[in-house]
């Protein structure tokens, strides 16, 4: 039933070998050359998270103040390189035979983004069933005309978390002055459950820890997440923890090559050797929505142990001072540990008592840990409990709130908390909007807005009219995508501010634009000069950034300079929206944050090119709890499972995944090195006994079919090879986005509606 709590990197399937190393300067070097990047981009790798330089525009981890030559990863430079391309989306692209809108559906995500970097403004022209050449100014006043026509509640400003603050806060302000709270954000989709569920248990909505503490710490506790595809430059400080005698225990279906070994690619004797680091000292493959059972074990030995100490008059395990002074619900989950049995903590997680036992003697022995997790966590109907109890393991050791100690999400884009922080927010609650108003002397709307669940379902319903959406791919992003698909070219009006070619590009509504705006390595030149912009990364640091590169296009406008288009064009005048003047100098807009804000961003101008940014706080981090109790909160679990169903004979739990060549929808090409996946993407990956049971064999192209009891819709993916792999058995992976078309908009967390893309009920059918 379950996988010995020791696991060699040798006894992997699949996998040629570990994380970093050649493998990774392979890959890189293959983006390169396919992007037909100019030698000027290898400077931009060169300044990457640096100082002055360009802060990446792939994951949120954050930048060090004692950089590194290279502060930059496969990931990271392949993003770089990827905005960087040499290749071009002109209108004469639009232009060619075989390349109407209808007929660039046929092709890859892959070959989309392969086209090049867009050059023009462009308007969907239904006749010629293609997109044309606009004029900027043209192309506004038509966005602007349609925007005043439309119900104010009809309309979506969405956004991707790739725009800097000064850009978002602009954007938000946009959509408060039209007159909605309408700005979902692509954190609705990956971490919205840790906003939601870190806020209800510690009454902070971000991760609690700093460099500092992982330097300090002597032990990570790990869920759900991948760093040797999301988030690269953490294996350095998870090499830096095993280097100094550390732990790391793993908990995670698959076996990712990133938390098994790794070769640091700037170590040359590492590289020259083949030395590794062996990274995860247990690695336990809980099953899909297994976490809660894993963690109540987790703890119940924990409290054994703890009983014992106590009754022998020894040393306490738990930290009673802490809890007594800083929590609440503890009664009542001791006597949940003390009560749970094995058997059901066996059957529910997929992981033996043994194995339990093994990694709870690593977290007794440990004085500073740290819980680390990715969107394996947040990503199912219960994940809140998966991070109510991750937070409860901590609290009964007073591991968060002390150097070393901490709770560490692993957000995915390099701004998406960021944005949240300025104002780009659906729940009016969390925006000073008594602020605003004395700042820009206009109402603010009072009313919650859509959550990214909302406006696909708006869409669905015919409901949405109108979108606007600051970066991203939402079509091919979000669940129920054939129907996400229909829905939104039904709209009146669909605006995407893009850097490529997308397949939401491809489904126009009545009016459809792409506004092209310049990457975040290229100079925005505006008319006090080349502009800065900011960003926050998973550790709560603001960060400056430089753009230094010529822009792939003269017609290329900055995020910011499209906002504030877009917003002349449809509000009324207003002598406090300084449209103008906030286009020409960005510092002025930080000014802006700043009075907003002005705890977060006080000197906000002069610290923010402070090396490894300047931190804008979390009362967590010193133990101050905004809870409604005023303390941390010890949370007593209602099931063992984070799952929203029933297990039932044929029915498996689809977890989706990336590989190791993309990055959220970006699929830059088809070499999933460490699964030893290559060529393709159409696969689903199986254990061999479930194979065996199921009547199937390795290699059979096989259909996946919705399994999902909230409602009648059919959801059906074929033409998939199926690959025998190390896997719990009742679980089964796909990639994504491809799997989205089976995970239905309703399947979400039920408390923060992030759609439950890690537990998907689904059966699998020969072709």
């Amino acid at each position: 039933m379950a996988e010995d709590s020791k696991t060699n990197a040798k006894d992997l399937p699949h996998s040629p070998g570990p994380a970093g190393g050649w493998g990774s300067m392979k890959g890189i070097a293959r983006i390169y050359a396919e992007t037909s990047a100019s030698p000027g981009a290898l400077e931009s790798l060169r300044r990457l998270n640096k100082p002055k330089g360009v802060m990446c525009v792939s994951c949120a981890w954050p930048k060090p103040a004692n950089y590194s030559a290279f502060e930059f990863c496969e990931n990271g430079a392949k993003a770089t390189l990827w905005e960087l391309t040499g290749d071009r989306c002109t209108p004469a692209f639009f232009a060619e035979d075989g390349h109407t809108v209808t007929q660039l559906r046929e092709w890859s995500d892959h070959e989309l983004e392969k086209s090049g970097r867009l050059t023009h403004p462009m308007k969907y022209n239904a006749a010629t069933d293609r997109y044309v050449a606009i004029e900027w100014d043209d192309a506004f006043a038509e966005i602007g005309a349609t925007l005043r026509e439309l119900p104010r509640d009809d309309v979506v400003f969405y956004a991707s978390g790739h725009a800097g603050l000064e850009a978002s806060y602009l954007y938000a302000l946009l959509a408060r002055a039209y007159g909605n709270n309408n700005l979902p954000q692509s954190s609705n989709m990956c971490h919205e459950t840790t906003s939601v569920g870190l806020t209800k248990v510690i009454g902070s909505p971000v991760g609690t820890v700093t460099f500092d503490d992982l330097a300090e710490t002597e032990c990570y506790f790990y869920f759900g997440q991948n760093p040797g595809t999301n988030s690269p430059r953490f294996l350095h400080n998870l090499k830096d923890l095993k280097e100094r005698g550390g732990k790391i225990v793993t908990f995670n279906p698959v076996i990712e090559q990133g938390l098994v070994s790794f070769v640091d690619p700037q170590n040359p004797l590492a590289m020259m050797t083949g030395k590794e680091t062996i990274i995860s000292d247990q690695y336990h493959q809980v099953k899909s929505g297994g976490d809660v059972a894993a963690l109540l074990g987790l703890c119940k030995v924990v409290v054994e142990a703890d009983d014992k100490a106590q009754k022998a008059g020894a040393r306490e395990v738990i930290d009673h001072e802490f809890i007594a002074q800083h929590t609440t619900g503890f009664d009542d989950f001791i006597a949940c540990c003390r009560d749970a049995r094995w058997a059901d903590i066996e059957q529910a997680s997929g992981l033996t008592e043994a194995a339990l036992r093994d990694a709870a003697q690593v977290y007794i022995e440990a004085e500073k840990v740290i819980g680390v997790y990715g969107m394996g966590f947040t990503q199912h109907t219960h994940g809140a409990l998966n991070i109510a109890m991750l937070v409860n393991l901590l609290l009964l050791k007073g591991n968060i709130g002390r150097p070393g100690t901490g709770c560490c999400p692993v957000r995915g884009h390099s701004n998406v908390q960021g944005q949240r922080t300025v104002g780009i927010a659906e729940k009016a609650h969390l925006v000073p909007l008594d602020k605003l108003k004395e700042l820009f002397d206009f109402d603010p709307p009072t009313k919650d807005g859509m959550h990214v669940v909302d406006a696909v379902q708006g869409l669905i319903d015919r409901k949405v009219r109108g979108f606007i959406s600051l970066g991203g791919n939402l079509v091919r992003a979000v669940p129920d995508q054939k129907r996400m698909e229909e829905g939104w070219a039904s709209q009146d009006l669909v605006v995407m501010v893009s850097t490529k070619l997308n397949r939401s590009h491809l489904y126009p509504g009545k009016q459809a634009y792409i506004l092209p705006c310049l990457g975040r390595s290229e100079v925005d030149e505006q008319a006090s000069g080349n502009q800065a912009v900011t960003s926050e990364d998973s550790f709560s640091m603001i960060n400056g950034s430089v753009g230094h590169r010529p822009p792939a296009s003269e017609h290329l406008k900055s995020e910011l300079a499209i906002v504030t288009g877009i917003a002349k064009a449809t509000l009324d005048p207003n002598p406090k929206l300084k449209w103008d003047a906030w286009t020409g100098d960005y510092a002025l807009v930080r000014d802006l944050i700043e009075a907003t804000y002005p705890d977060d961003f006080h000197d906000f101008n002069k610290r923010m090119f402070e090396a490894g940014g300047f931190w804008r706080g979390n009362p967590a981090a010193q133990r101050v709890w905004k809870t409604d109790s005023g303390k941390a909160v010890i949370t007593t679990p209602p099931q063992l499972t984070s799952l929203g169903f029933e297990d039932r004979p044929g029915r498996y739990r689809l977890l989706t995944m990336r590989s190791n060549d993309q990055f959220n929808t970006t699929i830059y090409g088809y070499s999933d090195r460490f699964r030893g996946i290559e060529g393709t993407r159409d696969v689903v990956l199986m254990n061999p006994d479930d194979i065996a049971e199921a009547g199937l064999k390795d290699g059979d192209t096989v259909r996946l079919v919705s399994d999902y009891d909230g409602d009648t819709v059919e959801r059906h993916l074929g033409g998939l090879k199926l690959v025998a792999y190390k896997l719990p058995r009742g679980t089964i992976a796909g990639y994504y986005p491809e799997c989205n078309v089976l995970v239905p908009i309703t399947h979400h967390d039920e408390l923060s509606k992030t759609p439950a893309s890690k537990s998907v009920p689904v059966r699998i059918e020969a072709a």
